[in-house]
């Protein structure tokens, strides 16, 4: 075998473009590794490259070993059959060890995943929502009032605080408000890890160690004593059993705990990009600001859809099958391509521009719009925190457009670097001027 081979011994077989009925080669190149391709492009690699392979499925090799990518609705429909595809084992290890942690929900599949699942969705009832939208609406007029006593202030950095008080007392997680910002930047490090290298992921590995130990020994206090928790998220996660009837492991619950505390505080992000799009549209601000509730939810699903959240999710193949005639073998892992399907113009017209009316016309489907996955929340791997992300969201851009306002953004790098996911505009969105109550007309 030459040196340049993959050391595996799958042949993968020319692959029949859906578009243009052309045969094109998806195998992977051999030798060629294209994890810096992505690390560069993260949002747009696999689009581009199918784009110029002319196929929704092909073949590349990605952190030294064979990785299928796919993009499209239909390729979203194949990837969330739990017959084909399993999570364990999919994703790579420093997203275990950074954003996930190792034994969540994430990487279960089957029975387990179900039980699991449905420990998280019991949690999404309309009373637990409708508590933490209260929640969210008093830290935000908090917030109002002392920013209002700052010349600026910068909005990633203060929403995801509030953000983080919001989700420790939503959850039970009981923390006094000076420990908030340590809490926050913990929480932060993880999200910000997964794709960085040097001092972020060491930054993002040692969050999670400690984060983990110190809900871990709040879990076992939760057993030895649940009476201060009683009906809070933390007591659910910690008295759940297992199918095997086994409570789950400290730090294992731990995990699932911080699968609570770190997706609402990465909600900041689409709150941020909510205040640049409000900047760039300025017509926006002014429909909100008269309390169309119908124009809230779209506006607030295109910034979900238009800017970049996590670009890809990874499964890996359960058992051999054929898509479109490409090969899958068993064990492969393969990425769906979250941004490229939300900008797909097959599905979306005009994907490139900010435009909330489109999601009048939207019928719902679970495999068009993926921002945060696809398919059945309940029992499929769809993050079952999509919900209150549209909550926050929504108390969010109440409060930025009808219960406070701002002096004229100042001067700031409002770009958007697509090499860094997740991303965020560099300046984090700087406001001054902060005046409490609804704006004058």
């Amino acid at each position: 075998m030459s040196t340049l081979e993959s050391p595996s011994r799958e042949q993968e077989p020319p692959t029949r473009c859906p578009r243009t009925g052309a045969e094109v080669s998806a195998s992977p190149v051999l030798g060629v590794d294209d994890t810096p391709a992505l690390r560069l492009n993260p949002y747009t690699f696999i689009a581009e490259r199918a784009g110029e392979l002319g196929t929704d499925v092909f073949d590349t090799r990605l952190l030294l070993r064979p990785t299928t990518c796919m993009t499209g609705a239909e390729a979203a429909k194949v990837f969330y059959d739990e017959r084909r595809f399993v999570r364990h084992g999919a994703a790579p290890r420093r997203l275990l060890l950074t954003l996930f942690g190792r034994g969540g929900v994430q990487s279960l599949d089957g029975g387990a995943h179900r039980s699991r699942k449905a420990m998280f969705m019991s949690l999404m009832t309309p009373e637990a929502r409708e508590r933490l939208r209260g929640l969210a609406e008093a830290a935000w007029g908090e917030r109002i009032e002392h920013w209002a006593r700052r010349p600026s202030v910068t909005l990633f950095d203060e929403v995801s605080e509030l953000l983080c008080e919001v989700a420790c007392a939503w959850t039970g997680v009981r923390l006094d408000r000076r420990s908030i910002p340590h809490a926050t930047a913990r929480l932060l490090a993880m999200i910000d890890a997964p794709a960085a290298a040097g001092p972020r992921y060491l930054r993002g590995r040692t969050a999670r160690i400690r984060a983990e130990k110190a809900i871990a020994e709040l879990v076992k206090r939760v057993r030895e004593r649940s009476e201060p928790f009683a009906g809070t998220a933390l007591e659910t996660v910690a008295l759940h059993r297992d199918p095997d009837g086994a409570l789950l492991d400290p730090r294992v619950a731990a995990v699932e705990v911080l699968n609570l505390l770190r997706p609402i505080v990465a909600v900041g992000r689409f709150v941020t990009f909510a205040a640049l799009a409000l900047h760039a549209n300025p017509d926006c601000r002014e429909r909100l600001r008269s309390g169309d509730d119908a124009y809230l939810e779209h506006f607030v699903q295109e910034v979900r859809r238009f800017y970049p959240f996590f670009p890809m999710v990874a499964a890996k193949v359960a058992e051999p099958f054929e898509w479109r005639g490409h090969r899958f073998p068993k064990g492969r892992r393969v990425l769906l391509d979250l941004h490229g399907i939300d900008h797909d113009p097959r599905l979306w017209d005009r994907p490139e521009e900010f435009h909330p009316e489109r999601f009048a016309e939207w019928d719902g489907g679970a495999f068009d719009f993926v921002p945060q996955g696809g398919g059945d929340p309940y029992g499929g791997h769809r993050c079952p925190g999509e919900w209150i992300t549209i909550d926050l969201m929504k108390v969010a851009v109440t409060a930025l457009t009808r219960r406070m306002s701002y002096g004229v953004v100042p001067e700031q790098d409002l770009s958007i670097p697509r090499w860094r996911a997740p991303a965020l505009p560099v300046s984090g969105f700087v406001i001054d001027r902060v005046i409490p109550g609804e704006p004058a007309e």
